[in-house]
Protein backbone atom coordinates (compact mmCIF):
# COMPACT_ATOMS: atom_id res chain seq x y z
CA UNK A 1 0.00 0.00 0.00
CA UNK A 2 1.42 3.47 -0.97
CA UNK A 3 1.41 6.10 2.26
CA UNK A 4 -0.60 9.03 1.70
CA UNK A 5 1.01 12.76 1.56
CA UNK A 6 1.90 14.21 4.46
CA UNK A 7 2.86 17.41 6.34
CA UNK A 8 4.99 15.64 7.89
CA UNK A 9 7.28 15.83 4.52
CA UNK A 10 5.93 19.02 3.48
CA UNK A 11 8.11 21.64 1.09
CA UNK A 12 7.46 24.72 0.07
CA UNK A 13 9.25 25.49 -3.56
CA UNK A 14 10.04 29.06 -4.60
CA UNK A 15 9.85 29.16 -8.18
CA UNK A 16 10.22 31.47 -11.02
CA UNK A 17 7.80 30.62 -13.66
CA UNK A 18 7.90 32.14 -17.58
CA UNK A 19 5.04 34.61 -17.37
CA UNK A 20 2.60 33.50 -20.13
CA UNK A 21 -0.76 32.07 -20.15
CA UNK A 22 -1.08 28.44 -18.63
CA UNK A 23 2.58 27.64 -17.02
CA UNK A 24 1.17 27.91 -13.63
CA UNK A 25 -1.55 24.48 -14.64
CA UNK A 26 1.94 22.99 -16.13
CA UNK A 27 3.71 23.66 -12.78
CA UNK A 28 0.64 21.87 -10.91
CA UNK A 29 -0.07 19.03 -13.33
CA UNK A 30 3.84 17.55 -12.83
CA UNK A 31 3.02 18.02 -9.07
CA UNK A 32 0.27 15.88 -9.69
CA UNK A 33 1.86 13.68 -11.80
CA UNK A 34 4.59 13.01 -8.86
CA UNK A 35 2.34 12.14 -6.70
CA UNK A 36 2.79 15.11 -4.84
CA UNK A 37 -0.48 16.86 -2.64
CA UNK A 38 -0.52 21.37 -2.86
CA UNK A 39 -1.56 22.73 -0.24
CA UNK A 40 -0.76 26.35 -1.42
CA UNK A 41 0.11 28.50 -3.67
CA UNK A 42 1.46 32.11 -3.15
CA UNK A 43 2.33 34.47 -5.38
CA UNK A 44 5.96 36.18 -4.15
CA UNK A 45 6.99 38.80 -6.86
CA UNK A 46 5.36 39.92 -10.41
CA UNK A 47 7.21 40.72 -13.17
CA UNK A 48 6.61 41.48 -17.09
CA UNK A 49 8.92 38.25 -18.01
CA UNK A 50 8.14 36.13 -15.07
CA UNK A 51 6.04 35.28 -11.97
CA UNK A 52 7.79 34.18 -8.51
CA UNK A 53 5.58 31.81 -6.79
CA UNK A 54 5.59 29.70 -3.34
CA UNK A 55 4.24 26.62 -4.15
CA UNK A 56 3.60 24.06 -0.94
CA UNK A 57 3.50 20.47 -1.19
CA UNK A 58 3.18 17.18 0.60
CA UNK A 59 4.93 14.59 0.31
CA UNK A 60 5.04 10.96 1.26
CA UNK A 61 8.28 10.68 2.59
CA UNK A 62 12.20 12.43 1.73
CA UNK A 63 12.91 10.36 -1.58
CA UNK A 64 8.77 11.52 -2.74
CA UNK A 65 10.02 15.19 -1.94
CA UNK A 66 13.45 15.01 -3.82
CA UNK A 67 11.13 13.33 -7.06
CA UNK A 68 8.39 16.09 -6.60
CA UNK A 69 11.31 18.45 -6.87
CA UNK A 70 12.94 17.08 -9.92
CA UNK A 71 9.83 16.65 -11.71
CA UNK A 72 8.80 20.44 -11.52
CA UNK A 73 12.66 21.66 -12.52
CA UNK A 74 12.08 19.43 -15.89
CA UNK A 75 9.29 21.41 -16.57
CA UNK A 76 10.41 24.13 -19.28
CA UNK A 77 10.09 27.89 -18.55
CA UNK A 78 10.32 27.10 -14.81
CA UNK A 79 12.97 27.65 -12.66
CA UNK A 80 12.95 26.54 -8.74
CA UNK A 81 15.00 29.05 -6.99
CA UNK A 82 14.60 27.71 -3.60
CA UNK A 83 12.96 24.13 -1.55
CA UNK A 84 12.08 24.54 2.27
CA UNK A 85 11.66 22.21 4.37
CA UNK A 86 8.57 22.91 6.57
CA UNK A 87 9.33 20.60 9.41
CA UNK A 88 12.73 21.81 9.70
CA UNK A 89 11.87 25.67 9.48
CA UNK A 90 9.09 24.89 12.74
CA UNK A 91 12.55 23.30 14.57
CA UNK A 92 14.56 25.95 13.94
CA UNK A 93 15.71 27.16 17.56
CA UNK A 94 13.89 25.36 19.37
CA UNK A 95 10.35 25.07 19.87
CA UNK A 96 9.73 26.28 22.80
CA UNK A 97 10.64 28.72 25.03
CA UNK A 98 10.51 29.79 29.31
CA UNK A 99 8.17 33.39 29.61
CA UNK A 100 7.79 35.09 32.91
CA UNK A 101 4.85 35.16 34.69
CA UNK A 102 5.11 38.86 36.41
CA UNK A 103 6.93 41.29 35.65
CA UNK A 104 10.52 42.91 36.26
CA UNK A 105 10.17 46.56 35.31
CA UNK A 106 11.17 48.57 38.93
CA UNK A 107 13.47 47.97 41.55
CA UNK A 108 10.63 46.95 43.57
CA UNK A 109 10.01 44.28 40.99
CA UNK A 110 13.51 43.56 40.97
CA UNK A 111 13.50 43.34 45.12
CA UNK A 112 10.46 41.23 45.68
CA UNK A 113 11.62 38.61 42.78
CA UNK A 114 14.88 38.54 43.18
CA UNK A 115 17.12 39.74 45.87
CA UNK A 116 16.90 40.78 49.08
CA UNK A 117 12.85 39.53 48.87
CA UNK A 118 13.40 36.15 47.19
CA UNK A 119 15.36 35.31 50.99
CA UNK A 120 12.28 35.46 53.14
CA UNK A 121 10.16 32.87 50.68
CA UNK A 122 12.83 30.65 50.78
CA UNK A 123 13.17 29.90 54.10
CA UNK A 124 9.55 29.80 54.23
CA UNK A 125 9.65 27.33 52.60
CA UNK A 126 12.97 25.83 54.12
CA UNK A 127 10.60 25.53 57.19
CA UNK A 128 7.80 23.87 55.56
CA UNK A 129 9.07 22.13 52.05
CA UNK A 130 5.22 21.33 51.14
CA UNK A 131 5.40 25.04 50.37
CA UNK A 132 7.04 24.77 47.53
CA UNK A 133 4.34 23.81 45.55
CA UNK A 134 2.50 27.03 46.08
CA UNK A 135 5.68 29.32 45.88
CA UNK A 136 7.37 28.16 42.87
CA UNK A 137 6.98 26.11 39.08
CA UNK A 138 6.45 23.03 40.89
CA UNK A 139 2.90 23.02 41.24
CA UNK A 140 2.98 23.19 37.28
CA UNK A 141 5.81 21.83 36.33
CA UNK A 142 7.05 18.26 34.84
CA UNK A 143 10.04 16.80 33.84
CA UNK A 144 10.05 14.90 30.40
CA UNK A 145 13.10 12.69 30.99
CA UNK A 146 14.52 10.02 28.23
CA UNK A 147 18.21 8.67 27.63
CA UNK A 148 17.18 8.60 23.84
CA UNK A 149 16.87 4.82 23.83
CA UNK A 150 13.47 3.85 21.98
CA UNK A 151 11.98 7.23 20.25
CA UNK A 152 9.39 7.40 18.36
CA UNK A 153 9.92 4.42 15.41
CA UNK A 154 13.79 5.83 15.29
CA UNK A 155 15.26 3.44 18.06
CA UNK A 156 18.31 4.25 20.09
CA UNK A 157 19.09 7.51 18.59
CA UNK A 158 21.29 8.83 21.45
CA UNK A 159 19.99 12.34 23.65
CA UNK A 160 20.94 15.25 21.45
CA UNK A 161 18.86 13.17 18.85
CA UNK A 162 15.53 12.54 21.05
CA UNK A 163 15.82 16.71 22.44
CA UNK A 164 13.58 17.37 19.17
CA UNK A 165 10.77 14.87 20.25
CA UNK A 166 10.93 15.93 24.43
CA UNK A 167 10.48 19.49 22.97
CA UNK A 168 7.43 18.50 21.26
CA UNK A 169 5.97 16.83 24.12
CA UNK A 170 6.55 20.01 26.50
CA UNK A 171 4.68 21.85 23.61
CA UNK A 172 1.76 19.29 23.56
CA UNK A 173 1.66 20.04 27.47
CA UNK A 174 1.64 23.11 27.55
CA UNK A 175 -1.16 23.55 24.70
CA UNK A 176 -3.06 21.54 25.93
CA UNK A 177 -3.27 21.52 29.88
CA UNK A 178 -1.61 24.61 30.74
CA UNK A 179 1.67 22.26 32.06
CA UNK A 180 5.39 23.77 32.09
CA UNK A 181 7.23 20.86 30.89
CA UNK A 182 10.95 20.69 30.51
CA UNK A 183 13.04 18.24 28.45
CA UNK A 184 15.57 16.57 30.17
CA UNK A 185 17.98 14.45 27.98
CA UNK A 186 20.13 12.36 29.87
CA UNK A 187 23.55 11.47 28.80
CA UNK A 188 23.44 7.95 29.77
CA UNK A 189 21.60 4.48 29.50
CA UNK A 190 22.12 2.84 32.68
CA UNK A 191 19.03 2.11 34.93
CA UNK A 192 20.73 3.18 38.48
CA UNK A 193 22.69 6.20 36.66
CA UNK A 194 18.78 7.32 35.37
CA UNK A 195 17.26 6.33 38.11
CA UNK A 196 19.98 9.10 40.62
CA UNK A 197 19.83 11.19 37.84
CA UNK A 198 15.96 11.64 38.37
CA UNK A 199 15.61 11.68 41.89
CA UNK A 200 18.21 14.54 42.00
CA UNK A 201 16.49 16.62 40.09
CA UNK A 202 13.10 15.64 41.31
CA UNK A 203 12.27 18.74 43.98
CA UNK A 204 12.17 21.24 40.95
CA UNK A 205 9.06 19.41 39.68
CA UNK A 206 4.94 18.15 40.68
CA UNK A 207 5.61 15.36 37.98
CA UNK A 208 8.04 12.94 35.95
CA UNK A 209 6.72 11.88 32.68
CA UNK A 210 9.17 8.99 32.00
CA UNK A 211 10.03 8.87 27.52
CA UNK A 212 10.78 6.59 25.00
CA UNK A 213 13.21 4.87 27.27
CA UNK A 214 13.74 1.04 26.17
CA UNK A 215 12.17 -2.17 27.64
CA UNK A 216 13.12 -3.44 29.57
CA UNK A 217 14.89 -0.88 31.48
CA UNK A 218 11.80 1.40 31.24
CA UNK A 219 9.68 -1.06 33.79
CA UNK A 220 12.86 -0.85 36.43
CA UNK A 221 13.46 2.82 36.27
CA UNK A 222 9.95 3.70 36.64
CA UNK A 223 9.06 0.85 39.25
CA UNK A 224 12.07 2.08 41.74
CA UNK A 225 11.48 6.05 41.09
CA UNK A 226 7.77 5.39 42.12
CA UNK A 227 9.19 3.45 45.21
CA UNK A 228 11.64 6.68 46.36
CA UNK A 229 9.88 9.63 44.97
CA UNK A 230 6.80 11.50 46.84
CA UNK A 231 5.59 12.80 43.30
CA UNK A 232 4.12 11.12 40.38
CA UNK A 233 6.26 8.93 37.71
CA UNK A 234 4.14 8.27 34.49
CA UNK A 235 6.14 6.08 31.67
CA UNK A 236 3.55 7.86 28.91
CA UNK A 237 5.08 5.07 25.75
CA UNK A 238 4.04 2.37 28.68
CA UNK A 239 0.81 3.94 30.51
CA UNK A 240 -0.44 6.68 28.35
CA UNK A 241 -0.30 3.83 25.44
CA UNK A 242 -2.46 1.78 27.63
CA UNK A 243 -5.33 4.02 28.60
CA UNK A 244 -5.82 5.25 25.37
CA UNK A 245 -6.34 1.94 24.12
CA UNK A 246 -8.26 0.36 27.07
CA UNK A 247 -10.68 4.01 25.84
CA UNK A 248 -11.01 3.17 22.20
CA UNK A 249 -11.40 -0.84 22.98
CA UNK A 250 -14.41 0.28 26.10
CA UNK A 251 -16.22 2.08 23.02
CA UNK A 252 -15.74 -0.75 20.26
CA UNK A 253 -17.01 -3.43 22.37
CA UNK A 254 -20.33 -0.96 22.67
CA UNK A 255 -20.74 -1.45 18.94
CA UNK A 256 -20.42 -5.08 18.92
CA UNK A 257 -22.30 -5.83 21.93
CA UNK A 258 -19.40 -7.77 24.16
CA UNK A 259 -18.57 -7.46 27.26
CA UNK A 260 -14.43 -6.98 28.54
CA UNK A 261 -14.85 -10.50 30.37
CA UNK A 262 -16.14 -12.39 27.74
CA UNK A 263 -13.58 -11.73 24.85
CA UNK A 264 -10.31 -12.74 23.75
CA UNK A 265 -7.45 -10.71 22.65
CA UNK A 266 -4.29 -11.32 20.71
CA UNK A 267 -1.50 -8.54 21.67
CA UNK A 268 1.20 -8.29 19.09
CA UNK A 269 4.30 -6.96 20.66
CA UNK A 270 5.29 -7.39 24.08
CA UNK A 271 7.26 -4.23 24.95
CA UNK A 272 6.42 -1.38 27.43
CA UNK A 273 3.21 -0.24 25.54
CA UNK A 274 2.29 -4.34 24.95
CA UNK A 275 2.86 -5.15 28.76
CA UNK A 276 1.18 -2.19 29.93
CA UNK A 277 -2.03 -2.56 27.94
CA UNK A 278 -1.84 -6.44 29.05
CA UNK A 279 -1.86 -5.27 32.56
CA UNK A 280 -4.67 -2.81 32.01
CA UNK A 281 -7.43 -5.29 30.19
CA UNK A 282 -6.47 -7.87 33.14
CA UNK A 283 -7.01 -4.93 35.42
CA UNK A 284 -10.47 -4.16 34.13
CA UNK A 285 -11.42 -7.87 34.33
CA UNK A 286 -10.58 -9.50 30.79
CA UNK A 287 -10.22 -13.07 31.50
CA UNK A 288 -8.58 -14.57 27.88
CA UNK A 289 -5.29 -11.93 26.89
CA UNK A 290 -2.98 -13.78 24.58
CA UNK A 291 0.66 -11.76 24.05
CA UNK A 292 2.39 -12.14 21.04
CA UNK A 293 6.26 -11.50 19.93
CA UNK A 294 8.42 -11.75 17.36
CA UNK A 295 9.27 -15.35 18.43
CA UNK A 296 5.43 -16.63 18.45
CA UNK A 297 2.72 -16.75 21.69
CA UNK A 298 4.15 -16.37 25.33
CA UNK A 299 4.01 -19.36 27.14
CA UNK A 300 5.68 -20.15 30.75
CA UNK A 301 7.98 -23.11 29.37
CA UNK A 302 8.93 -20.69 26.40
CA UNK A 303 13.10 -19.98 26.78
CA UNK A 304 14.80 -17.36 26.88
CA UNK A 305 12.44 -14.83 28.58
CA UNK A 306 13.62 -11.48 30.52
CA UNK A 307 11.86 -10.37 33.35
CA UNK A 308 8.45 -8.79 32.14
CA UNK A 309 8.18 -11.08 29.37
CA UNK A 310 8.12 -14.10 31.94
CA UNK A 311 5.46 -11.98 33.66
CA UNK A 312 3.34 -11.75 30.49
CA UNK A 313 3.96 -15.45 30.10
CA UNK A 314 2.58 -16.52 33.58
CA UNK A 315 -0.27 -14.18 33.73
CA UNK A 316 -1.70 -14.73 30.21
CA UNK A 317 -2.70 -18.02 27.74
CA UNK A 318 -4.66 -19.57 29.96
CA UNK A 319 -5.17 -22.00 27.97
CA UNK A 320 -0.98 -22.51 27.08
CA UNK A 321 -1.22 -21.53 23.18
CA UNK A 322 2.00 -22.21 21.53
CA UNK A 323 2.02 -21.39 18.07
CA UNK A 324 2.19 -18.60 15.60
CA UNK A 325 0.17 -15.27 15.85
CA UNK A 326 -2.19 -16.79 13.20
CA UNK A 327 -2.95 -19.20 15.36
CA UNK A 328 -3.40 -16.87 18.05
CA UNK A 329 -5.89 -15.27 16.52
CA UNK A 330 -7.90 -18.24 15.99
CA UNK A 331 -11.55 -17.25 17.32
CA UNK A 332 -10.29 -14.36 18.96
CA UNK A 333 -11.98 -10.85 19.22
CA UNK A 334 -9.73 -8.38 19.48
CA UNK A 335 -6.20 -7.45 17.77
CA UNK A 336 -4.11 -5.16 19.32
CA UNK A 337 -0.71 -4.19 17.53
CA UNK A 338 1.42 -2.50 19.35
CA UNK A 339 4.86 -4.40 16.91
CA UNK A 340 5.89 -3.79 13.55
CA UNK A 341 4.58 -2.88 9.81
CA UNK A 342 2.75 -5.40 7.91
CA UNK A 343 2.51 -8.64 10.27
CA UNK A 344 -1.29 -9.22 10.38
CA UNK A 345 -2.48 -10.90 7.48
CA UNK A 346 -6.13 -11.03 5.80
CA UNK A 347 -5.81 -14.26 6.23
CA UNK A 348 -5.05 -14.06 10.04
CA UNK A 349 -8.32 -11.63 10.56
CA UNK A 350 -10.72 -14.16 8.70
CA UNK A 351 -10.05 -16.73 11.59
CA UNK A 352 -11.04 -13.89 14.13
CA UNK A 353 -14.29 -14.63 15.59
CA UNK A 354 -17.39 -12.28 14.39
CA UNK A 355 -17.50 -8.64 14.52
CA UNK A 356 -13.53 -8.59 14.90
CA UNK A 357 -11.83 -5.75 16.54
CA UNK A 358 -8.35 -4.69 15.07
CA UNK A 359 -6.29 -2.09 16.56
CA UNK A 360 -3.08 -1.52 14.39
CA UNK A 361 -0.62 1.13 15.83
CA UNK A 362 2.91 -0.12 13.97
CA UNK A 363 3.65 3.81 13.44
CA UNK A 364 3.71 5.14 10.57
CA UNK A 365 3.03 1.76 8.61
CA UNK A 366 0.27 -0.18 10.80
CA UNK A 367 0.51 -4.06 11.44
CA UNK A 368 -2.37 -3.87 8.18
CA UNK A 369 -3.24 -0.94 6.42
CA UNK A 370 -6.98 -0.66 6.86
CA UNK A 371 -7.52 -0.54 3.06
CA UNK A 372 -6.83 -4.07 3.61
CA UNK A 373 -8.06 -4.99 6.65
CA UNK A 374 -11.77 -2.63 6.46
CA UNK A 375 -13.69 -5.23 4.57
CA UNK A 376 -12.79 -8.20 6.96
CA UNK A 377 -13.30 -6.32 10.21
CA UNK A 378 -15.92 -4.42 12.14
CA UNK A 379 -14.14 -1.40 14.12
CA UNK A 380 -10.46 -0.58 12.23
CA UNK A 381 -8.18 1.53 14.60
CA UNK A 382 -4.49 3.10 13.85
CA UNK A 383 -2.02 5.28 15.33
CA UNK A 384 -2.31 7.57 12.64
CA UNK A 385 -4.07 11.08 11.99
CA UNK A 386 -4.73 10.34 8.39
CA UNK A 387 -7.70 7.66 8.90
CA UNK A 388 -10.62 7.41 11.55
CA UNK A 389 -10.03 6.12 15.23
CA UNK A 390 -6.26 7.71 15.63
CA UNK A 391 -5.30 5.71 18.83
CA UNK A 392 -2.35 8.62 20.64
CA UNK A 393 -1.06 9.10 23.56
CA UNK A 394 -2.20 12.97 23.48
CA UNK A 395 -5.84 11.93 24.49
CA UNK A 396 -3.82 10.92 27.91
CA UNK A 397 -1.05 12.14 29.26
CA UNK A 398 -1.83 16.28 29.14
CA UNK A 399 -5.27 15.38 31.31
CA UNK A 400 -3.63 13.06 33.34
CA UNK A 401 -0.97 15.15 34.51
CA UNK A 402 -3.34 17.78 34.96
CA UNK A 403 -5.65 16.11 37.37
CA UNK A 404 -2.58 14.37 39.09
CA UNK A 405 -0.88 18.45 39.24
CA UNK A 406 -4.09 19.86 40.12
CA UNK A 407 -4.73 17.53 43.71
CA UNK A 408 -0.72 17.15 44.05
CA UNK A 409 -0.64 13.61 43.89
CA UNK A 410 2.00 10.81 45.31
CA UNK A 411 1.81 8.53 42.89
CA UNK A 412 -0.07 6.77 40.42
CA UNK A 413 -1.97 3.79 40.42
CA UNK A 414 -4.22 1.40 38.15
CA UNK A 415 -7.76 3.10 39.66
CA UNK A 416 -6.76 7.03 38.26
CA UNK A 417 -5.56 4.89 34.66
CA UNK A 418 -8.72 2.89 34.27
CA UNK A 419 -10.78 6.37 35.37
CA UNK A 420 -8.98 7.84 32.42
CA UNK A 421 -9.99 5.44 29.98
CA UNK A 422 -13.23 6.00 30.97
CA UNK A 423 -13.46 8.93 30.86
CA UNK A 424 -11.76 9.46 27.51
CA UNK A 425 -14.24 6.91 25.94
CA UNK A 426 -17.20 8.92 27.51
CA UNK A 427 -16.55 11.78 25.55
CA UNK A 428 -17.79 9.26 22.44
CA UNK A 429 -21.37 10.01 23.29
CA UNK A 430 -24.43 7.07 22.22
CA UNK A 431 -25.34 9.28 18.97
CA UNK A 432 -21.86 10.13 17.69
CA UNK A 433 -20.50 6.45 18.33
CA UNK A 434 -20.01 4.74 15.09
CA UNK A 435 -17.48 1.94 13.98
CA UNK A 436 -15.71 5.04 12.41
CA UNK A 437 -15.75 7.09 15.56
CA UNK A 438 -14.80 5.39 18.81
CA UNK A 439 -12.44 7.62 20.09
CA UNK A 440 -12.57 11.73 20.29
CA UNK A 441 -10.44 13.95 18.37
CA UNK A 442 -7.07 15.21 20.21
CA UNK A 443 -8.22 18.73 19.55
CA UNK A 444 -11.94 18.14 21.33
CA UNK A 445 -11.54 20.67 24.50
CA UNK A 446 -13.56 18.11 26.53
CA UNK A 447 -10.86 15.83 26.97
CA UNK A 448 -8.58 17.37 29.11
CA UNK A 449 -10.90 18.57 31.88
CA UNK A 450 -12.63 15.02 32.25
CA UNK A 451 -9.52 13.32 32.35
CA UNK A 452 -8.15 16.01 34.84
CA UNK A 453 -11.26 15.85 36.73
CA UNK A 454 -11.73 12.14 36.70
CA UNK A 455 -7.84 11.22 37.62
CA UNK A 456 -8.25 14.02 40.47
CA UNK A 457 -11.22 11.82 41.92
CA UNK A 458 -9.79 8.58 41.50
CA UNK A 459 -6.51 10.08 43.15
CA UNK A 460 -8.35 11.37 45.92
CA UNK A 461 -10.47 8.20 46.79
CA UNK A 462 -7.46 6.15 46.77
CA UNK A 463 -5.55 8.40 49.45
CA UNK A 464 -2.93 9.84 47.02
CA UNK A 465 -3.88 13.09 46.73
CA UNK A 466 -2.11 16.06 49.16
CA UNK A 467 -5.53 18.46 48.23
CA UNK A 468 -8.79 18.70 46.82
CA UNK A 469 -8.41 20.86 43.62
CA UNK A 470 -10.11 24.09 43.53
CA UNK A 471 -11.26 23.14 39.60
CA UNK A 472 -10.82 20.50 37.67
CA UNK A 473 -8.86 22.42 35.61
CA UNK A 474 -6.87 24.39 37.62
CA UNK A 475 -3.78 25.82 36.06
CA UNK A 476 -4.87 25.86 32.19
CA UNK A 477 -4.18 29.23 31.06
Amino acid sequence: MVTAPSASYSVTLRVEIVNRPGMLGRVTSAIGEAGGDIGAVDLVEMAKTCVVRDITINARDDVHGHEVVEKVKSVDGVKVLNVSDRTFLMHLGGKIEIRNKVPVKTRDDLSMAYTPGVARVCMAIKEAPEKAFSLTIKQNAVAVVTDGSAVLGLGNIGPEAALPVMEGKAMLFKEFAGIDAFPICLATQEAEEIIRAVKWIAPAFGGINLEDIAAPRCFQVEGRLREELEIPVFHDDQHGTAVVVLAALLNALRLVKKSVDEIRVVVCGTGAAGTATIKMLLAVGAREVIGVDEHGILHPKRTPLDFMERWVAEHTNPRKLRGNLGEALEGADVFIGLSVPGVLKVDDIRRMNQDPIVFAMANPTPEIMPEEAEPHVRVMATGRSDYPNQINNVLCFPGFFRGLLDCRARSVNDRMKIAAAQAIASIVTKQELSPEYIIPSVFNKKVVPVVAREVAKAAQKTGLARRRPRTSVEGLR
